[in-house]
């Protein structure tokens, strides 16, 4: 089907519903790397209108990925809530987004935001995402709350979390050790100690998982640990009896882009199966870690739906998030600026990249947080990855990724450092997990407000972590 608008004398032309999103997306560049983004601001704005004006249901009827030939369409539509969908049925996107910014201001807001989010596909919500301001996004995000637990509990209202990510080139035990008692001493790492590997190999990686489970149960830390090989590498280890805490996988919102990372949904599911059965958290069993990114599928030649054409990289990404709700995860993060210029320009696309994936992850149910994130060839800077921390702050991000100096030395990228999430807790008055600052009040690392006490190293409970 096709559609049309008219501003100004003007009859804009779009080919189809996947045309009309492409268009109607703000602009970025991986859009235009793809041939799909509209060339023009009026263009964008007559998309945007017609996109208001279609109804919710179109997306259950009009595929942007065939469903014959992608399952994580079959995901999608197979899965989908219609019981919860009913009490929106009737709207519009447009329509949507009003209703959405009233549950904002109305009493009851969040339990009603809670209760649709099932009948709501990633389609829908990245549509109603292209319609909204940024304080739009920052607004619904904040409202809705979205928990999980391990060993600490992910998600909680007046909470920020933190990953803290103490990768080493060489995977040196030593210098993995200095980051990770940087980081805690600095109050980070109540949503997870994760560490990127230099190798995929299971020794590696099970030495990695050994030594932090050494650190966890030598200092009675109530964290969950993680070590980012792939799902199957995972899996392997669980059989082999190693202290599997968190199991992790990149994913994304298309069949081909997810099997370019060795992965289909019968995979992921045994994954998610092997960590469970282990029986590790104290606090719940959501044991799966994912992580995201707009412009995976575009990387992987993997970003085209029907009739081969390009579908945007931010409608993809929400689609990542149904194959995510449907592994109820503890962790879920999209490295927002991770992959390059190509396809988020600069700090302007990365912030508003950053808002819209917490957005349509928390929307869709999720535990979402942001690796606030930039590559040293993007136009952007610190500065623009303050900006993005104060605004996730702002909207209710369940977690952010920290690493010593902002600048992870393994992976060549520029993030958050320890001292970022202490400005923004102290600036937004936000604390760590619960379990993880009462362990912190209890070795003197934290005072009753839950604010970071300065120790020093040496002398400090952790000691023992500092001679290692």
């Amino acid at each position: 089907m096709t559609y049309s608008h008219s501003l100004r004398g003007h009859t804009y032309q779009f080919a189809d519903l996947i045309d009309v999103m492409a268009k109607a997306t703000p602009a970025r560049s991986g859009d235009e790397l793809a041939g799909c983004a509209a060339q023009s601001d009026a263009e964008r704005a007559a998309a945007a209108w017609v996109l208001a004006d279609l109804p919710l249901t179109v997306f259950l009827e009009d595929m942007l990925v065939p469903y014959e030939s992608d399952e994580v369409t079959r995901l999608i539509i197979d899965t989908h809530d219609r019981e919860a969908f009913a009490p929106i049925s009737h709207l519009t996107v447009g329509g949507l987004r009003d209703w959405l910014l009233e549950q904002v201001v109305a009493p009851g807001g969040t339990q009603r935001l809670q209760a649709v989010s099932p009948g709501l596909t990633p389609e829908m919500v990245a549509a109603v995402s292209k319609l909204m301001r940024n304080q739009d996004l920052i607004a619904v995000a904040r409202r809705m709350e979205v928990t999980a637990g391990f060993r600490t509990t992910i998600g909680l209202p007046g909470r920020l979390a933190t990953r803290l990510q103490p990768n080493h080139p060489t995977d040196d035990p030593r210098g993995i050790a200095a980051g990770l008692l940087d980081g805690l001493l600095l109050g980070c790492g109540d949503a997870v100690v994760g560490i990127n590997p230099a190798t995929d190999s299971p020794q590696a990686t099970s030495t990695l998982l050994e030594l932090l489970d050494d650190v966890r149960q030598r200092f009675e830390i109530p964290m969950q640990s993680c070590v980012l090989s792939h799902v199957t590498t995972t899996i392997g280890l669980v059989e082999a009896g190693a202290p599997v805490d968190l199991v992790f996988q990149s994913i994304a919102g298309t069949e081909g882009a997810n099997r370019g990372f060795g992965v289909d949904l019968a995979v992921l599911n045994e994954g998610n199966e092997a960590g469970r059965s282990l029986h590790r958290g104290t606090v719940g069993d959501n044991v799966m870690y994912l992580e995201t990114g707009q412009g995976s599928a575009l990387s992987a030649g993997a970003h085209l739906g029907t009739g081969g054409r390009p579908v945007d990289q931010q409608t993809l990404e929400a689609r990542a998030y149904a194959v995510a709700r449907s592994l109820e995860p503890l962790l879920v993060n999209t490295v927002v600026g991770f992959i390059g210029p190509e396809y988020l320009f600069d700090g302007k696309q990365i912030i508003r990249a950053g808002l819209e994936d917490h957005f349509c992850g928390k929307l869709l149910g999720l535990p979402m947080g942001v690796d606030v994130c930039y590559t040293n060839h993007a136009e952007a800077d610190q500065n623009d990855m303050d900006t993005l921390l104060s605004l996730l702050g702002m909207a209710g991000v369940g977690f952010v990724i920290t690493v010593p100096g902002a600048d992870d030395i393994m992976l060549g990228y520029q993030s958050l450092s320890f001292h970022d999430v202490l400005y923004l807790r102290d600036v937004l008055g936000l604390r760590a997990a619960p379990e993880f600052e009462a362990w912190m009040q209890t070795i003197g690392m934290a005072d009753a407000g839950g604010h970071v006490v300065p120790l020093d190293p040496g002398t400090s409970p952790l000691r023992g972590l500092a001679a290692s």
